[in-house]
């Protein structure tokens, strides 16, 4: 077996838990836009288009609330925003492959893609560049189908799903499963805590524009601890 062929099917490997949480996530999305009066291709074209489960909740929440088309888009940006600072840890790992091949992986780069592929190049720095890309694709691979497939699923069964089923409960636990282990450092927890803090405190406000300001504020502080820690080690 070839060393990238090896990387793939370790990636492989590593993602299949995540359907635990992944075919909830996507009935959940599927059932409530099907409840929010989407027709199941537009549904499909929003998750094909997007592949971005908390932006597309977000968006979807927005839509139904009737928040003008700006504060849909800006929210979804906001919480997508994350996928920025994933490009740049992955950059120096992945950044040299052809051009074509990383815009196939901005594509494919979720949170699960990202966080298993970030422990493996950790883990393993001797990996070449093909074992790498192989490896990301590999992680990829059971997270697209069935977060597409369960999308359908949700969309098709609609009320049909009993209440008891709690989907709900996936979208926290996946969050939560991947953000936790990487708060590795005081600025981490810093950004991580207030921007929580913050967002809950500004619930109250319209169209839940709260995480925005929470989210942007958790950054900034996040970046100006570390700037802090840099300056008083010189």
């Amino acid at each position: 077996m070839s060393a990238s062929r090896e990387s793939y099917l370790r990636g492989v490997r590593a993602a299949v838990p995540f359907a635990v949480v992944i075919v909830p996530f996507g009935m959940l999305f599927g059932l409530l836009a099907s409840e929010a009066g989407l027709q199941l291709f537009e549904i499909m074209a929003f998750s094909f288009s997007v592949f971005a489960g908390a932006s597309q909740f977000a968006a979807l929440h927005l839509l139904q609330d009737h928040a003008p088309l700006l504060v849909i888009i800006t929210t979804a940006l906001a919480v997508n925003l994350r996928m920025l600072m994933y490009s740049v840890t992955l950059a120096p790992h992945v950044g040299a492959s052809p051009l074509g091949i990383r815009a196939v992986m901005a594509y494919f780069l979720v949170d699960q893609s990202f966080a298993l592929s970030v422990a493996e190049f950790e883990e393993r720095p001797e990996l070449t560049l093909p074992e790498k890309i192989a490896y990301f694709f590999g992680a990829v691979t059971p997270v697209a189908p069935l977060w597409f497939g369960s999308t359908v699923a949700g969309a098709v069964a609609g009320s049909a799903i009993p209440p008891e089923y709690a989907l709900d409960f996936a979208v926290p636990i996946t969050f939560l499963a991947m953000t936790a282990p990487m708060i590795r450092s005081w600025p981490h927890a810093v950004a991580a805590g207030l921007s929580v803090a913050l967002t809950l405190a500004l619930a109250f406000l319209p169209y839940g524009t709260g995480l925005l300001v929470g989210s942007a504020i958790g950054m900034a502080a996040g970046a100006g601890f570390e700037y802090w820690r840099e300056k008083a080690a010189l």
